[in-house]
């Protein structure tokens, strides 16, 4: 039998939970025996992702303890718990990304498993995953402008594509700026212009979907995520934690509802 990995709360845990993300994780429009599979998921992700972004423990811890958590894999998607760890492997090593392409590969691991776990814990029709990768990555590249000042203060990762910044002659100093200077910000335009190509690719995701629950977040995910987009694209993520307040989330939550019971 796989032995547990002890990990101390107060050295490993970010103190980050469901409550705190940016989309739903496990709404209340999913059956209770799906939910409980869906937060042991999330709860592995969480302590990998805690390990993987701690910022005091060197390469070699981070990969050691993470190589232990392949005996807490969930029983519900142990498959697509263990991509997420290709990922955050990733992460305790590489701190730049080339180009678009390798971002994308990042994020195929990063976030991809996640929405493929839960179409398949819903049996879901594995041809939607190209559709569900599109929404995931999108998420994640949403995440990475949103915490893009954070992440270089603080772990010295840039999630931004390197030949983007260097055809605007951006410097990784000019993250850790309390403002985003005009070459900057024509960066994160067009990351996020492409992040919007992402989203257009995974606009059909949601009428594929069976179970009208899970139809229905995946509705609000989608609104939820061009709702993000568009004020990211106003506001600045250097000079404030841009994110949708709890109104906005209603909003998005009341169209995806909508949209989720027209759709079939």
């Amino acid at each position: 039998m796989p032995q547990p990995v002890t990990l101390p709360d107060t050295i490993y845990a970010s103190g980050k939970g469901a409550a705190q993300e940016s989309f739903p994780v496990a709404s209340w429009l999913l059956p209770p025996s799906k939910r409980a599979q869906i937060m042991a998921f999330y709860r592995f992700a969480r302590a990998a992702d805690d390990i993987a972004d701690h910022p005091s423990l060197l390469s070699d811890e981070k990969l050691r303890l993470l190589d232990q958590m392949e005996g807490r894999l969930p029983p519900a998607g142990a498959e697509h718990a263990a991509a997420l760890l290709i990922a955050f492997r990733q992460d305790a090593g590489k701190a730049r990304y080339a180009d678009w392409g390798e971002l994308m590969g990042y994020c195929r691991h990063s976030a991809g498993p996640v929405g493929r776990f839960l179409l398949d814990l819903f049996g879901e029709d594995r041809a939607l995953w190209s559709r569900s990768d599109a929404l995931c990555a999108a998420l994640q590249v949403l995440n990475h402008v949103q915490d893009c000042g954070r992440d270089y203060r603080s772990l010295d990762r840039l999630y931004l594509p390197q030949d983007w910044l260097d055809a605007n002659n951006v410097t990784p100093d000019m993250l850790a700026a309390p403002h985003t200077v005009p070459a900057l910000r024509r960066t994160l335009d067009r990351v996020l212009d492409a992040t919007a190509a992402l989203l257009a690719a995974s606009r059909p995701l949601p009428a594929g979907i069976r179970h009208r629950g899970l139809r229905i977040q995946a509705a609000t995910t989608q609104i939820g995520a061009e709702a993000l987009l568009a004020r990211l694209k106003r506001q600045d993520p250097l000079a404030r934690h841009v994110r949708l307040g709890w109104p906005m989330r209603f909003w998005c939550l009341l169209r995806g509802t909508g949209a989720g019971f027209s759709a079939r």
